[in-house]
């Protein structure tokens, strides 16, 4: 099966109306922005280029995960990452990509992007990614033992771990040792409420010296910028994690009520570890859900429609505060009001 090309981004948050007054479309820490990774944002000196080494950056990182600083790398973002790893794989042979059945589309764009097919069997490909939380779950991802386990030698297996600072409930998947033998890519932003700032980095299997070295070579200078740079070097420090820590007890709480707001508009909410969640909506007689939708951003509000993640009739929510919350739910029944 080859890889489809998207006819255009899909994303979360602002789009042609602007910015959404209650946006519940990404899955950005709603406890946010962290103030001491604000602060250093906002103090960072963007009349200078960082180190083009990033040599204290790469320590702090190195010394917040437990591992040796040649296997940190930086990147612009999550999506810069996924595109350029793609391009090392097909570089060494890649003849085909393994998808989560439900994931982000830049991995398909990307392989789309080489000209690589999808495969629907794990064993027939040389790249394969894997998200959890998933999204647009939020779950654990069934086989993912078994999919790092089984990985032939020249493969590469990329965790993508966007939305593991924000886990709520359970535990993950892998053990320390199994983390060890796969690509980790990890996107603080979310977690510290600051999208708006671009800027990830991965961790790279142990004993890949080479292809750590290969994805140094297929990087532009300068990946993060000095805002990028200030952020990162926040989310490694003290204060950060327990400001972090802190937040998802209140996540867990709104999370409860969300859930429950949702299902007393007669809404199925299916099952999830993080600070999001995916529902089917219980719609008016004659309304499609994009029709819905749109009239819910017509009032300021805006879901995810999770069809672009290969789960048609639902709608990815974050969790948000309960005054927002609220605001969902006088929407809805105002639509629900004029839809009779």
């Amino acid at each position: 099966m080859s890889a489809k090309p998207a006819t255009s981004r899909i994303h979360g948050g602002p789009d042609g109306l602007g910015l959404p007054p209650h946006d519940f479309s990404t899955n950005s820490n709603a406890c946010g922005p962290c103030p001491v990774a604000l602060a250093a944002v906002q103090q960072a000196d963007a009349t200078r280029y960082p180190d083009a080494g990033y040599t204290a950056l790469r320590g702090q990182l190195a010394a917040f995960h437990q591992v040796d600083e040649a296997r940190v790398l930086l990147a612009a973002s999550a999506s810069e990452f996924i595109f350029r790893i793609t391009t090392l794989a097909v570089r060494q042979g890649a003849r085909a990509v393994w998808l989560p059945p439900m994931s982000y589309g830049d991995y398909a764009q990307a392989a789309h992007a080489h000209g690589l097919p999808v495969t629907g069997e794990a064993g027939e490909a040389q790249l394969l990614w894997a998200c959890e939380p998933s999204s647009p779950l939020g779950a654990a991802q069934g086989g993912l033992q078994t999919l790092v386990d089984s990985r032939k030698d020249e493969a590469f297996v990329v965790l993508d771990r966007a939305y593991e600072p924000l886990r709520l409930s359970a535990a993950p998947s892998l053990l320390p040792q199994q983390l060890r033998n796969t690509w980790q890519l990890w996107t603080p932003n979310k977690a510290l409420g600051l999208t708006g700032v671009r800027a990830a980095y991965a961790i790279a299997p142990a004993g890949q010296a080479n292809a750590a070295a290969a994805l140094e070579q297929l990087c532009p200078s300068w990946p993060v910028g000095a805002h990028g740079e200030a952020m990162l070097q926040a989310w490694t420090g003290r204060e950060a994690q327990e400001w972090l820590a802190n937040s998802l007890q209140t996540l867990r709480e709104w999370k409860a009520r969300q859930i429950s707001l949702c299902e007393s508009l007669g809404w199925t909410c299916l099952p999830s570890e993080a600070n999001f969640f995916c529902a089917q909506p219980a719609l008016p007689e004659g309304l499609s859900l994009q029709q819905a939708l749109a009239a819910l951003r017509a009032q300021g509000i805006k879901l995810r429609d999770t069809t672009s993640f290969g789960l048609p009739g639902h709608v990815r929510l974050c969790v948000q505060p309960p005054a927002v919350q609220d605001a969902l739910h006088n929407a809805w029944q105002r639509l629900i009001e004029t839809s009779q």
